[in-house]
């Protein structure tokens, strides 16, 4: 075989990026290491990490992205297999950016839990009682619907309206319901239901912000 650099598998294991990744993870690699594991081989004579290095330089990880084969070919050992396995790693990257979750909306006034709740509570026909989770910093992670159909003193159950925010270990809590009548002032039905919670919270030290 002809002599060239030295193929990856004649690296010390420490050093061969495929190991490196699984015993320090990928942030731990590269830009030409992460591209050398994708592409696995290199050109007869030169390793793989020859070839991500080449490729990186010559290129850079958006320009890869969208080179042709016949651009990306210019480099040897960068046949059809090596383009199709960049094209997917660098797609599946672009796509797990696309699904990031976008920043979390924060509640500070109860203005704030009005316009996340009320444009689709206020037009239900029937009652329905929602529990908005929140952070130590009332980021909110979720609303989580306990009750349709009544909300009363008798039939509210504490436990049920605190079991998702102890499921999800959540340090503060807003509990809106709608009244389909179009009068939004608290019965006193409201008021006992909201001391209940309010105690409630105290026992699971969850705060209770509002209702």
């Amino acid at each position: 075989a002809p002599r060239g650099a030295p193929r990856i598998h004649d690296l010390p294991t420490s050093e061969r990026p495929r190991e490196r990744l699984l015993a320090f993870g990928p942030r731990a690699l590269s830009t030409a290491e992460l591209v050398a594991v994708v592409l696995r081989s290199g050109a007869p004579g030169s390793s793989a990490l020859v070839l991500a290095s080449r490729l990186v330089a010559r290129f850079g990880l958006a320009e890869m992205s969208r080179a042709t084969l016949e651009e990306l070919a210019v480099e040897p050992g960068c046949g059809p297999a090596a383009v199709a396995a960049l094209r997917a790693a660098l797609e599946l990257g672009r796509r797990a950016a696309a699904e990031e979750e976008p920043p979390r909306p924060r509640v500070c006034t109860p203005a704030d839990v009005a316009l996340l709740v009320a444009p689709e509570m206020a037009a239900l026909e029937q009652e329905h009682l929602r529990v908005v989770l929140l952070s130590t910093r009332h980021d909110v992670l979720g609303v989580h619907e306990v009750y349709k159909g009544s909300v009363s003193a008798s039939l509210v159950r504490v436990a049920e309206v605190f079991r998702e925010p102890v499921r999800r270990n959540c340090p503060a809590i807003v509990v809106a319901h709608n009244h389909p009548s179009g009068d939004p002032s608290p019965s006193p039905e409201d008021i006992r239901v909201t001391r209940q919670l309010v105690d409630g919270g105290r026992l699971l030290d969850i705060d209770v912000l509002d209702h």
